[in-house]
């Protein structure tokens, strides 16, 4: 029963996207790039780190977080360096921001809240540890610290780090946001060792991929994983990735679809040079790969306005010998195996991440027997679904991490 849902959601899935993207396209506005902010490493620049690493979830390096990029409610604030894994198995470096509430630790320390943070570029450039965070993010880690929880933010390993950042593989992102917990909690800060993940957009795949992995990965280290909440999920996903190609999408994609996808490609590309994905792109398709490399998501939005992603490709990517299964390999969200609370939340106005996408994770995780629940926006799109979940996720935390 649970293979036949699997195998419906994702047929349902691929057919209701490809209706989705030909309606809203051209409806969401290009990104407009943002002014040019020059990345503040705190003192801590690890971009051509090459010193030890250890085993993932060390802590290599901790520094006071430069106030340009702390957060209004943060009592205080740390950049670190930790130990990771990255896509291909090997010991990588990550960094992260941690932030503690302004009032006084409680007796255990304050409770920990593991932060996934959405797209913001593949370049070092694009680090949020770096950069001040937006206005919505800002909003919504206040609130978690007005809540008296701790955030640690990664930033995900080649992200400010050596490598390329390994845009939605699941792996990966799992073992930047667990080791970094693991290494905030050598830091000798008041951290409970109670901890939850909490993840939007391309950060709510890394929070359920690290949710799924979260016991295994932090076992022997003390820490006492409770529950996950993902707003605007990318589920199933890669089941339309490996259907680009000269044909499709027949359509010009909204900006940011198009980002996200540049994104995609490039990220698998680094991930499986073996499959020799590259081989089945234009030169048009190469270039975009190289400027994916490098530009952060509002510039890379903005250059990519009103291409046809269609062009990018000389032959179908499902000609390339495996990749449909790496893809999956790659980049599959899980619907099985959780063993804490999964709270998902989506905006049914969502065109980054269609509601489709969510709805469809839900019902294979509803069949597979799963802790979760489910919570609609009808009013809201990708973006708004953030602040608009926390009267739904503010109850949830507090009950998981009591």
């Amino acid at each position: 029963m649970t293979r036949l849902l699997t195998r419906v959601t994702t047929a349902v899935l691929a057919s209701a996207c490809a209706t989705l993207l030909a309606v809203t396209a051209g409806l969401v506005p290009a990104h407009a790039a943002p002014d040019s902010v020059a990345p503040v490493w705190s003192g801590l620049d690890a971009r051509d780190y090459r010193g030890p690493i250890g085993a993932p979830g060390t802590l290599l390096a901790k520094t006071p977080l430069d106030p340009s990029v702390s957060l209004p409610a943060a009592g205080q604030a740390y950049r670190i360096l930790y130990a990771t894994t990255d896509v291909h198995g090997k010991p990588a470096v990550s960094t992260a921001a941690i932030f503690l509430p302004r009032v006084s630790a409680p007796a255990g320390g304050y409770p920990v809240i593991a932060w996934a943070h959405g797209t913001t570029g593949l370049g070092d450039d694009c680090t949020p540890s770096a950069l001040p965070r937006s206005e919505r993010d800002e909003t919504y880690l206040n609130h978690w610290l007005r809540q008296d929880y701790a955030v640690v933010a990664t930033d995900y390993a080649g992200l400010g780090t050596p490598g390329l950042m390994s845009y939605l593989s699941g792996e990966v992102a799992a073992h930047s946001v667990v080791d970094s917990v693991k290494a905030a909690h050598q830091t000798g800060l008041p951290l409970s060792k109670r901890w939850a993940i909490v993840g939007q957009s391309q950060g709510a795949g890394a929070a359920l991929n690290a949710a799924r992995r979260a016991t295994a990965y932090s076992r022997g280290s003390g820490l006492d994983y409770r529950g996950v909440v993902a707003t605007g999920t990318p589920a199933n996903i890669e089941h339309i990735v490996w259907q680009a190609g000269p044909a499709f999408p027949p359509i010009t994609l909204p900006s940011a679809l198009n980002a996200y996808a540049a994104y995609i490609l490039a990220g698998f590309a680094d991930a499986r040079p073996d499959l020799k994905p590259e081989s089945a792109l234009t030169a048009r398709g190469k270039q975009v790969l190289r400027l994916a490399e490098t530009l952060c998501y509002g510039p890379l939005a903005e250059k990519l306005d009103g291409e046809r992603v269609n062009t990018w490709f000389s032959r179908p990517l499902a000609t390339v010998p495996g990749v449909q299964a790496a893809l999956v390999d790659y980049m599959a969200t899980p619907y099985s195996g959780y063993d804490r609370p999964i709270f998902l939340g989506q905006g049914l106005l969502d065109t980054d991440v269609p509601a489709v996408s969510a709805g469809s994770l839900y019902a294979q995780m509803l069949g597979a027997g799963q802790p979760v629940e489910f919570h609609a926006y009808p009013g809201e799109d990708h973006s708004g679904t953030v602040l608009a979940s926390i009267p739904d996720s503010t109850p949830f935390l507090a009950r998981i991490l009591r």
